[in-house]
């Protein structure tokens, strides 16, 4: 199993930027992915990243403005999230695909889940 705690989360203005970090342990060869939920709405996709780093999935709405990565070496996975905006506001989870080795981008794609880190962006 992989544990999973993100960091980074923050408040920021619109147009600023923030880093979230994941840090996993145990084993950490998956796909992992970081969601989103904004209030009252579902959890969403936005990045995905393989084991290799090979390859990377973005949702339409943050392509271009957010950047996924990891070193796993340190066992860290980060989403670099620019040119933010106030509807970016959401807590962001960080998930691994313990399953498979694809990139999914729906929340049963992903079997462990961290708890959360709010971003908040003001206008």
């Amino acid at each position: 199993q992989v544990q999973l705690v993100e960091s980074g989360g923050g408040l920021v203005q619109a147009g600023g930027s923030l880093r979230l970090s994941c840090t996993a342990s145990g084993r950490t060869s998956y796909t992992m992915g970081w969601f989103r939920q904004a209030q009252r709405k579902e959890r969403a996709f936005v990045a995905a990243i393989t084991w290799s780093g090979d390859r990377t999935s973005y949702a339409d709405s943050v392509k271009g403005r957010f950047t996924i990565s990891r070193d796993n070496t340190k066992k860290m996975v980060y989403l670099q999230m620019n040119s933010l905006k106030p509807e970016d506001t959401a807590v962001y989870y960080c998930a691994a695909d313990t399953g498979g080795y694809g990139l999914g981008s729906s929340v049963v794609d992903y079997d462990s889940w961290g708890q959360g880190t709010q971003v908040t962006v003001s206008s």
